[in-house]
């Protein structure tokens, strides 16, 4: 589709309903042109663009505007679609950064405790999945989890080989550089493990919860799935990421520190989910993705 437009050297990217125009590319500069159709029409413009082209225009010329085609800008729902990439990198970059921040325990004299800093913000993945789940069903917030998962797998392969190669003779932070990505590695491989066990459960936890309320009461989907989802993530890294370089006593007393933390998050996260469905409602689309 608008192979022959481009060679012709103009494309029909979308329709303006509210104005009547149809918004052209040139091909050559990229230059965006709007005409209105009944212009378009009677000019020698449309001989230049392809057969399926021409025959929306004339569709949606005699409509009134009232018929859909591959071409229409809201049909196309852009600013929804913006939002799930936004989603997606905002997953992926939270995902990342905790999973390197986790190299490095924090000790908290006040309350006496070790946690890491990942701890603080990796709660907001849930709320992100929560979000996703919400706006554009299970089959997408899984493919988001997929994607988050796959970097992940992505980043740590290209950690470990980097690690293997030669480095720089009398480079003081050789050594030290290798230290970090081989406990970088393992806290990768447990937060893998665990993102995607805790993720998995969350979302289906949320949508199972969803039918049942017959998508009343947000806040106890919101809650329930992420207070199941902080102890399966809890448990499952500090055992895979600290298991024989510290005492089973102290990884369970981190687990709990971390499930208090993070539960403390899932309640929080109650209120901003209630307004990004709210914003998202208002400002991207009223059409949600099944």
């Amino acid at each position: 589709m608008g192979v022959d437009s481009e060679k012709s050297g103009f494309k029909l990217l979308g329709f303006e309903n509210s104005k009547s125009l149809a918004v052209i590319m040139v091909v050559s500069t990229g230059k965006i042109v709007k005409i209105k159709l009944c212009d378009l029409l009677k000019s020698e413009l449309l001989d230049n663009l392809s057969k399926i082209e021409i025959k929306d225009i004339y569709r949606k010329f005699y409509s009134g505007g009232a018929a859909l085609t591959a071409y229409e800008m809201s049909d196309r729902n852009e600013k929804s679609w913006m939002t799930y990439v936004a989603l997606n990198l905002t997953l992926f970059a939270l995902y990342v950064f905790t999973n390197i921040a986790a190299a490095k325990l924090i000790y908290i004299e006040y309350f006496d405790v070790v946690v890491t800093p990942g701890v603080f913000l990796y709660p907001l993945t849930f709320l992100i999945v929560d979000l996703l789940n919400e706006s554009y069903g299970l089959k997408l917030a899984r493919r988001a989890i997929y994607f988050a998962f796959a970097s992940n797998a992505f980043i740590l392969v290209a950690l470990a080989l980097a690690s293997h190669l030669p480095g720089l003779s009398g480079w003081k932070l050789d050594q030290p550089y290798g230290e970090v990505v081989g406990h970088v590695s393992s806290v990768l491989v447990a937060s893998s493990v665990s993102f995607l066990f805790s993720e998995y459960v969350n979302s289906y936890l949320l949508c199972r919860i969803k039918e049942l309320t017959n998508s009343r009461f947000l806040f106890l989907r919101v809650f329930f799935s992420t207070f199941f989802a902080v102890i399966i993530d809890s448990f499952i890294f500090c055992f895979i990421a600290f298991y024989g370089s510290m005492n089973n006593e102290d990884i369970l007393a981190m687990v709990y520190v971390q499930i208090v933390i993070k539960m403390g998050f899932a309640v929080f996260n109650v209120l901003p989910a209630y307004g990004a469905r709210s914003l998202f409602r208002k400002y991207v689309t009223t059409h949600q993705v099944a």
